[in-house]
Order: C-alpha cells, then sequence, then structure tokens
C-alpha cells in the first residue's frame, strides 16, 4: 500500500519543500494550509499550484483550528506520518499580534493532538523552533539544556507545544518527535526573513536593515538538509518507555513518554557580517548598510548541537553557504524576473 502523510502548513516555505520530498519518494501527500494574509498570499498559492500538479497530492484549504477538521482528515487519509509545520511565525509579529499566535499556534496544535489522539498515526512530528533556547548563553544548545527563558510570545507558544505535546505522548502513548529548526532558507523562502528582505532591498538599490550592528550569529540551515532529516526522523519514532535500553546522555527522550526533542541546525554559526558579505558576492552588488539596535525578542546568537540527530539518522548534508545563498538569489530572480 501507498503510504500516506498529513502535512500541515503544506503551502509555506518548509511545508512545501517536504511535500515535495515526500512526493518524490512516493508517498501521498494530503497538505493542509489556511493561506493566511501574513505574508503574500500569492507566494502560497504558487507553491500550492505546484503541489497539485504533482500525483498523489490532495490539498485541503483551511484553517488547522477548525474544530473536528483534523480528525475528519485523519479519519479519511490515515496518515501513518503527521508533519506539523502549520504555525504563525515572526519573532516581531507576535509583539504585534499576540492573539494570532494563541490562535494558531496553541489552539491549532491542541486540536492536531486531540485528532492524533483519536486516530493515532505512526508518528507524529511537530514543529518547534531554536528560539526557544531564549535567554540560555550556554553554546552549541543542547536539546537535553534546561529552556524556560523565552525571548519572545513567538518562542513562548512553541515552547507551549513541546510541553502540550508531551503530555498527550505520555498519556496516550503517541510517538512524538518535537524538532527545532535552526535559521532555515533557501528559494522560496519566506519575505519576512532576512535573506528574502536583503535580496530585495539590494536588488531595488535600498540600504539593508542590521540589527544589533551587525553583532549576530546565525546557525544557517538549507532547507533541502533540513528537510533531509525530516524524512529520515519519519523512519525514527520514539521508542515506548518499556524495554528501551540504555538512553545516551545527550538523547532528549522522555523517561515517561515516546517523546523526543531533536535540533535540526547546520551545528556551524555564521557571524551576520560575513553572511552579508557572501551575499554581495554572489550578487555582485555592494549592500547599504542601516545599521540598528537590536529588535525586542531577538537574540544575538543560534548554535545547533546536532550529536543527537546524527546519532539517530546518521550525517546530513551540508549545503556551502554561498552555494545555498546563490541557490536563492538565482530562484528570486527568476521568480520575480
Amino acid at each position: 500500500m501507498q503510504q500516506t502523510a498529513l502535512v500541515t502548513g503544506s503551502a509555506g516555505f518548509i511545508g512545501f519543500h517536504t511535500s515535495q520530498r515526500l512526493l518524490q519518494a512516493g508517498v501521498r501527500v494530503v497538505g493542509l494550509d489556511a493561506m493566511t494574509d501574513y505574508y503574500d498570499v500569492a507566494l502560497k498559492e504558487r507553491r500550492h499550484a505546484i503541489l497539485k500538479n504533482a500525483p498523489g497530492f490532495t490539498a485541503v484549504e483551511s484553517r488547522l483550528e477548525e474544530p473536528g477538521l483534523l480528525t475528519r482528515l485523519l479519519d479519511e487519509h490515515r496518515p501513518a506520518t503527521v508533519i506539523h509545520l502549520a504555525a504563525q511565525a515572526g519573532v516581531r509579529y507576535s509583539i504585534e499580534a499576540p492573539r494570532t499566535y494563541v490562535e494558531a499556534n496553541l489552539i491549532g496544535t491542541y486540536e492536531l493532538l486531540e485528532a492524533a489522539r483519536t486516530v493515532p498515526p505512526a508518528h507524529l512530528m511537530l514543529a518547534s523552533t531554536s528560539s526557544v533556547y531564549g535567554a540560555n548563553t550556554a553554546m552549541p544548545y543542547r536539546e537535553v539544556d534546561k529552556a524556560d527563558s523565552q525571548m519572545s510570545f513567538y518562542a513562548a507558544t512553541k515552547k507551549a507545544t513541546e510541553a502540550m505535546a508531551h503530555s498527550y505522548a505520555h498519556l496516550y502513548g503517541l510517538p512524538v518527535t518535537m524538532f527545532r529548526f535552526f535559521t532555515v532558507y533557501g528559494p522560496w523562502g519566506r519575505p519576512d526573513m532576512a535573506l528574502f528582505k536583503f535580496v530585495r532591498a539590494i536588488e531595488a538599490g535600498e540600504a539593508i536593515d542590521v540589527y544589533n550592528r551587525g553583532d549576530m550569529r546565525r546557525d544557517f540551515t538549507f532547507v533541502d538538509d533540513l528537510v533531509e532529516g525530516l524524512m529520515r526522523l519519519r523512519d525514527v519514532p520514539p521508542p515506548g518507555v518499556e524495554g528501551r535500553g540504555d538512553v545516551p546522555d545527550f538523547d532528549s527522550l522522555s523517561p515517561v513518554a515516546p517523546f523526543r526533542i531533536v535540533n535540526i541546525g547546520n551545528s556551524a554559526p555564521v557571524p551576520l557580517m560575513d553572511f552579508i558579505r557572501v551575499l554581495e558576492g554572489v550578487m555582485d552588488r555592494k549592500a547599504e548598510l542601516n545599521l540598528m539596535e537590536m529588535q525586542p525578542g531577538d537574540v544575538p546568537a543560534t548554535w545547533a548541537d546536532a550529536t543527537l540527530l546524527g546519532h539517530l539518522v546518521g550525517a546530513l548534508p551540508r549545503t556551502p553557504l554561498d552555494e545555498g545563498v546563490k541557490r536563492f538569489v538565482d530562484w528570486y530572480r527568476d521568480h520575480y524576473g
């Protein structure tokens, strides 16, 4: 039988790439997206249009938090894997419109957990974020480190979804993997992300906003590398409590539930000014810099410890930064002319 996966947020940046990879692997994909207007809906519609051209893709355009919707989808399609990527993203916007984060991230995830309790998949995979590490200063960030000092409401809602998912894993035996993403970039990226904004401004001859006066580091992770990690993790659901044997001290596997948190990052933080220099080289244009103070809720650095990911699925590809940036710039110029 052809395997089925439910992907929430399938018209989003990571959801689109994940759905493409699943379809290429012969998996039937049910893609759910609400087409919200947080950024250009036409970009989301174009992503979904590409997916709709692939055999085996079923598009469902509706809100994640609609009561009973996810239960109906799971009952109808019986997916072996659920990959939950739908969320309200963005640090700054969570200060401007916090209610949207409550509705999409908290209520939406609750609806998914209730659906999975009723119609359990073999593996429930939910997106978190590196932002949950918040004020932690010990780097690289490890999944087993305490992370209770979130700096933005966005990060707080994502940390809450981790706790919610753990409780369902414990109460109902649901195998749950939470993955914390680190600064994902690549073609079809979100317009509110730094690389997209930088390229758009440079192409228009405008200054780029550089926060914390450029004194920032990010663990830039190319989207194809991240999706490869998700594809491999599909086959490694967390084991139940009974008979699991010794657990390495770097493994975040819960002592009371089939629940695990996994970092997915490049494990190589890049200073922001170095990133800008790579971009200038790729575009063959000098950027005009608008040096600004740190934006509220942001952090100066992120850096993933990927030991656990490597232990579970082996070494992942690491696309060189200049290659990844070039692939984005080529896509941007082709898409926007």
